[in-house]
C-alpha cells in the first residue's frame, strides 16, 4: 500500500440494586415490565489496553496500517475497571454494559485462561455488589489472532469454536449476568454498499493488502475478520455462531436473557420506489431470523438514513444541522426501535446510542432529545427495556484512534484520569427521573 492511511470511519466498518437483581432473575415474558435499565457501555479492546492476542491488535501494529494510531494502553481499564464501575454507579445508573475478550480468554486455540475467566467474573460480581446489572457482550468485534489466521468466520467449524468459548464463559460467570449479548453489530459491514459513500476500489484494495500482511505475519495464507473484507462469506457462520452460542449459554443458565445487538439506522424512504425494503432484507432480516428464539433485540443507532432508489442519498436541505454541517437528528433512535420491534415482536434493549463530538454541549442536548424519542415509542407500546449510552469513556475508536469523542467521561491520555463531562450529569438526571420529562 502506498497510502499509509485511508479514511475509514468507525460506523462504516467496524444505588438501584433491587432493579439489578430483578433484571437478572425475571422470566422472559416479563422483560418489558422489569425496572427500566439506564446505563453506559464500553468494549474491552477499546478501553482495556494491550489486547495483544487480538486480530485487531495485529492490524494496528503492521506498517503501513490503516489505523491512525495503535490502541496501546487504551484507557488502562484492564487495571482501572473498578474506577469505571464507580463512575457508572456515581451517575445513578443501574446497569453497565461491557465485553469479555475472547483473545484474552482463549489466547491460543483450545487453551483457556482461568485467570481471565476469574477476572471478568470479578467484574460481574463487583457490579452486582455496587447495585449494577452487568450486561455482558461476548464478542465486540475482536477475535483471537489464531481464529482469524485459520479463516475466521469463514471456517466451517467457526460456529462450534464460538459456542465452545460461550460455554466456558457461561460456566464461569453466567450466574451473575443480567443479560448476555452474543455479538455486537455483526451486520455492520453489510451496510457499507447501501451507504452514501460505499467503500471504493482504493479502500477495498488497501484493506485487502492489510489483511494479506496480517496473514503473512501470522504464518498463514489467510486472515479473516468480519469488518475487514467482503462480509458475505462470513455471515452464514456468524448467524450459526449466534444460535450455537445462545444454546451453549442457555445450557448453563436457562433463564438468562440472551440476544444480539444490531446496527440499525433509522432508514426512511426519500423517493418513490426506494431501496429501503431491499436494504432491510439484506442488512437486518437475516439477523432477525437468527434471533427468533432470543429474548430481546439489541439496537444501536447513530443516524437516520435517507434511502434513494439504489442506496442512501443526502439528507433533505430542511434537516437541522450541527455546527460542523452534519445532520442533527437525535430522534432517529425512535424510528429504529419502532422498526426493530415491528419486525420481530421482541422487547428492545438499546445497547448503544450516542454522538461523536468534541463539543460536549452537543452531547448534553442530544441525550434528552434521544431519550424523549424513546419515551414516545414506549408510550406507543414499544417494549423498550433499557437505554444504554455509548460510551462511558472517550476511548479507542478503531481506525480513527483516539480522536473521535463519544464519551460521557474524558480520559487523560497520559495519566488515565477520568473526568465526567456535563453530559454525564444530564444522563444521570434523566435516569433519576425515569424519562426525558
Amino acid at each position: 500500500m502506498s497510502d499509509a492511511t485511508v479514511p475509514i470511519d468507525r460506523r462504516g466498518l467496524l444505588g438501584l440494586s433491587a432493579a439489578a437483581v430483578i433484571a437478572a432473575a425475571t422470566p422472559v415474558r416479563a422483560l418489558a415490565r422489569s425496572p427500566f435499565l439506564w446505563g453506559a457501555a464500553t468494549a474491552g479492546h477499546q478501553i482495556e489496553g494491550n489486547n495483544v492476542n487480538a486480530d485487531i491488535w495485529l492490524l494496528e501494529q503492521l506498517k503501513p496500517t490503516l489505523f491512525v494510531e495503535p490502541s496501546g494502553d487504551a484507557c488502562d481499564s484492564l487495571n482501572r475497571w473498578r474506577e469505571d464501575v464507580a463512575l457508572v454507579r456515581a451517575l445513578g445508573l443501574n446497569c453497565y454494559r461491557f465485553s469479555v475478550e475472547w483473545p484474552r480468554i482463549e489466547p491460543a486455540e483450545g487453551q483457556f485462561s482461568q485467570a481471565y475467566l476469574d477476572h471478568y467474573r470479578r467484574m460481574i460480581d463487583h457490579c452486582r455488589a455496587q447495585g449494577l446489572a452487568p450486561i455482558v457482550t461476548l464478542n465486540h468485534f475482536t477475535t483471537p489472532r489464531w481464529f482469524a489466521a485459520r479463516g475466521g468466520w469463514e471456517a466451517a467449524d467457526a460456529p462450534e469454536l464460538f459456542a465452545r468459548y460461550c460455554d466456558r464463559v457461561a460456566r464461569a460467570m453466567a450466574a451473575g449476568m443480567s443479560h448476555a449479548v452474543t455479538f455486537n453489530e455483526p451486520n455492520l459491514a453489510l451496510g457499507g454498499p447501501w451507504s452514501r459513500n460505499p467503500p471504493d476500489a482504493k479502500a477495498r484494495a488497501a484493506m485487502a493488502a492489510l489483511t494479506r500482511a496480517a496473514a503473512k505475519a501470522s504464518g498463514s495464507d489467510r486472515f479473516s475478520l468480519l469488518n475487514a473484507g467482503d462480509p458475505a462469506p462470513m455471515i452464514p457462520g456468524v448467524l450459526r455462531a449466534h444460535q450455537l452460542g445462545r444454546a451453549a449459554i442457555k445450557a448453563v443458565r436457562g433463564n438468562l436473557p440472551v440476544g444480539l445487538s444490531l446496527a440499525i439506522s433509522d432508514d426512511v424512504a426519500a423517493v418513490p420506489d426506494s431501496a429501503l425494503a431491499a436494504k432491510r432484507r439484506a442488512v437486518y432480516e437475516p439477523f432477525f431470523d437468527a434471533a427468533r428464539d432470543d429474548e430481546f433485540i439489541g439496537v444501536q443507532t447513530y443516524e437516520r438514513t435517507y434511502m434513494g432508489r439504489e442506496r442512501a442519498i443526502a439528507p433533505p436541505a430542511t434537516v437541522p444541522r450541527r455546527a460542523d454541517g452534519k445532520p442533527w437528528e437525535p430522534e432517529a433512535i425512535g424510528g429504529s426501535i419502532r422498526y426493530a420491534h415491528q419486525a420481530t415482536g421482541k422487547p428492545i434493549l438499546i445497547t448503544e446510542n450516542g454522538i461523536e463530538t468534541d463539543d460536549d454541549t452537543e452531547r448534553a442536548r442530544f441525550i434528552p432529545a434521544a431519550v424523549a424519542a424513546v419515551d414516545a415509542a414506549r408510550r406507543d407500546g414499544v417494549p423498550v427495556i433499557g437505554y444504554i449510552h455509548w460510551s462511558l469513556l472517550d476511548n479507542f475508536e478503531w481506525f480513527g484512534g483516539y480522536r473521535p469523542k463519544f464519551g460521557l467521561v474524558a480520559v487523560d491520555r497520559t495519566t488515565f484520569k477520568r473526568t465526567p463531562k456535563p453530559s454525564a450529569r444530564v444522563l444521570a438526571r434523566l435516569a433519576r427521573g425515569g424519562s426525558a420529562r
